[in-house]
């Protein structure tokens, strides 16, 4: 699901080329099916498991295999041009890194929309914290759980109708 940062920070996207030239330094294969994957992943913003990354890239090139795809995304994390995020403990979602930005992440445990949020009194906050501990900041995941607002008034609705047939029964027993 495509998100955008609320971030008014220009920022550079990871390219192609900066992969190619990781994998050269490092003496590994630059395969085109590595280059496929690269260039898919940096053209689908958004937050993605494995398994909808890999549906994507089916609809653009069927012969890549599930394997590939996921050998290619930890390679893009260990080249620093994407990062792992676990936002529940079962499944991980990946995103591009974008020089120059960052965002925290707001996540729905119930439907699983995740809104990428930034806002400069969190940051400032954490380096006020970390200045206080005597900690030199190297990065951080900041994920909010809760209820997006279609969730809240599903749920919302769903308690009401409870409450409702809850009463007729009453009513019956009486």
């Amino acid at each position: 699901m495509p998100n955008k940062a609320h971030n008014n920070t220009p920022h550079t996207g990871p390219t192609v080329e900066q992969f190619v030239a990781f994998m050269t330094k490092n003496k590994m294969n630059i395969t085109a099916q590595r280059r496929r994957i690269a260039e898919a992943f940096f053209n689908y913003p958004g937050h993605h498991t494995l398994e909808e990354f890999y549906q994507h890239m089916q609809t653009l090139d069927s012969s890549i295999g599930q394997t590939t795809v996921y050998r290619t995304l930890k390679l893009l994390c260990a080249a620093g041009l994407a990062t792992e995020i676990h936002f529940t403990d079962t499944v991980a979602h990946y995103e591009m890194v974008n020089a120059g930005t960052h965002h925290d992440h707001l996540t729905c445990v119930n439907c699983g929309k995740i809104v990428e949020i930034y806002d400069r009194n969190i940051e400032q906050l954490q380096k006020s914290i970390a200045e206080k501990y005597d900690f030199t900041l190297l990065g951080h995941l900041h994920v909010l759980y809760g209820l997006c607002s279609e969730c809240r008034a599903q749920r919302d609705d769903e308690e009401e109708e409870m409450a409702d047939e809850q009463a007729k029964l009453a009513t019956q027993i009486k």
